[in-house]
């Protein structure tokens, strides 16, 4: 995998999402809800297509959208789907995930990224835009929403959601590749200090209440988790984000684990695959490809004692049932 760079300034900058047609409940995309229709391609190794995981387990959306996993380790042509027989994903047929995007777009010639949403009938590729995917799981699919499924995007709380959101998104998920992935010392140390000064912030606004944005579970903690839940596996290591673990971090340690413990998220969870996408993929970050036998992954079960702020993970809610057996992972 070649990671992109400034040459001048050796910061790393993700690509733009160049597909970012939505699926509404009323179509006007083009793109209507319709359960059975599109198919969810992840990587269980992604934090972004992750959030699309848990949003899709919370609501019950497991019989409306099915999911396509990729295999965590990718080729010259990206994501593969080498995890099923005959190396194809059986619903969609296609050996990549680029075959898709290729439908969607003859002659495209950019990144093949995950989450990715494709119309089966067609075979095409409808969008890649993973901030607004999980906003419209919440929005725009309510008809197909499990009885009882939480409220991740309440509109009474969405301008501080989305405030929240921006200042995660810039300082903590981008930050950790982009100081992973900086080729010059100056490009390195300022995510650095814009990683660990906006974590510091976070452990204080936590430190007294349960949930980022209200008392319950909202999208801001998905995007937050997806991140945290791979800090200490790759992100201390690997992306040298290495002034302390998450281990070490009280209030935030104790946050993640109080969201992994909750249905939808740590069922989700599968570090074998986060591990060996890390460090097997990005070779220029890891030439010898590498994998850590650590850390301890056995803390995420312990006790975290956040119960006691209060708190109501699903508000007037229930928790989602056990994952369907095809997709339940063994995290051993």
């Amino acid at each position: 995998m070649t990671i992109p760079t400034d040459p001048e300034t050796g910061e790393f900058h993700r690509s733009a999402n160049h597909f970012d047609a939505r699926i509404t409940a009323d179509g006007r995309d083009g793109w209507p809800v319709e359960p059975g229709r599109y198919r969810l391609v992840v990587s269980r190794a992604c934090p972004w297509a992750s959030r699309g995981l848990i949003v899709r387990r919370l609501l019950g959306l497991e019989q409306a959208l099915s999911v396509a996993v990729a295999d965590p380790i990718q080729d010259e042509k990206s994501w593969r789907f080498t995890l099923d027989p005959g190396d194809r994903d059986p619903v969609l047929g296609i050996k990549y995930l680029g075959e898709a995007y290729f439908a969607a777009e003859p002659g495209y010639d950019g990144g093949i990224s995950v989450p990715a949403i494709v119309d089966v009938p067609s075979g095409k590729l409808v969008t890649n835009d993973y901030p607004r995917i999980t906003l419209d799981l919440s929005t725009e699919w309510t008809a197909h929403q499990r009885e009882g499924a939480p409220e991740l995007y309440p509109e009474r709380l969405r301008d501080e959601i989305d405030e929240v959101n921006r200042g995660v998104h810039a300082d903590v998920n981008a930050a950790v590749y982009e100081a992973g992935f900086a080729s010059k010392q100056a490009a390195y140390d300022d995510a650095y200090r814009r990683l660990f000064a906006k974590l510091d912030e976070l452990s204080a606004r936590l430190e007294n209440q349960r949930f980022l944005v209200g008392d319950t579970i909202t999208e801001a903690d998905i995007r937050l988790f997806t991140t945290l839940v791979r800090f200490d596996p790759v992100y201390h290591g690997h992306f040298k984000c290495n002034r302390e673990k998450l281990a070490e971090m009280p209030v935030l340690w104790a946050y993640a684990r109080d969201l992994y413990q909750t249905p939808g998220f740590g069922d989700t969870v599968d570090f074998d695959h986060i591990k060996r996408h890390y460090y097997q993929v990005h070779e220029q970050v890891n030439p010898t490809r590498i994998v850590p036998n650590g850390p301890d992954l056995s803390g995420w079960a312990t006790p975290h004692g956040r119960e006691s702020l209060g708190g109501r993970p699903f508000g007037d809610g229930t928790p989602p049932g056990p994952p369907p057996a095809a997709e339940e992972i063994d995290r051993r």
